[in-house]
């Protein structure tokens, strides 16, 4: 499997890179009730900081960024994700060849986020600043409008002033 198809995996949760239990399961090439249960088995192996299991909010907000088929994910349950560190110690757990290879190649992937974000970090910050500026020219409009809705209303009001029905002695 290639880096990108990988990377594509790989979603921001808690302010982690994190990658779900089922997605790595399908990387795997098991299903995810197995690769669960060989976590719970190890539990002590995966502390907060390797593996954590998505609030429904988190899970709803992930859910509607992208499609999954019916199949891949039951209903009631709440997804895992897995941070750099977790997947990296799921090697030990699982033990097959195509899971160790897996491994490698997830491992790399993270690596390779990471090294973009590094060089690429000054890109970050020049997104947030436009997206300060974009802030305060809503704000700009929003006053601009409300400042001809007033115009408006107000030459209104004077023309309705101008064109009532007099009353009085005509000249």
């Amino acid at each position: 499997m290639n880096l990108t198809a990988i990377q594509q995996k790989i979603y921001d949760v808690r302010g982690e890179k994190i990658m779900f239990d089922f997605d790595l399961a399908a990387l795997y090439e098991v299903e995810t009730r197995i690769l669960n249960q060989a976590i719970k088995r190890n539990k002590d192996s995966f502390p907060d900081d390797f593996m954590f299991k998505l609030t429904l909010q988190e899970w709803q907000d992930m859910s509607s960024q992208f499609v999954m088929t019916s199949g891949k994910r039951p209903k009631s349950a709440l997804p895992y994700g897995f941070t750099e560190h977790g997947v990296t110690m799921l090697a030990s757990v699982l033990k097959s060849p195509k899971a160790r290879k897996m491994n490698i190649a997830i491992v790399r992937a993270f690596i390779a986020l990471k090294k973009f974000v590094s060089e690429h970090g000054e890109l970050v910050g020049q997104f947030m600043e436009l997206k300060q500026r974009i802030g305060e020219h809503d704000i700009q409009l929003s006053q601009i409008y409300d400042a001809i809705e007033n115009l408006l209303d107000s030459k209104a009001e004077e023309r309705k002033w101008e064109e009532r029905q007099r009353i009085g002695f005509k000249k």
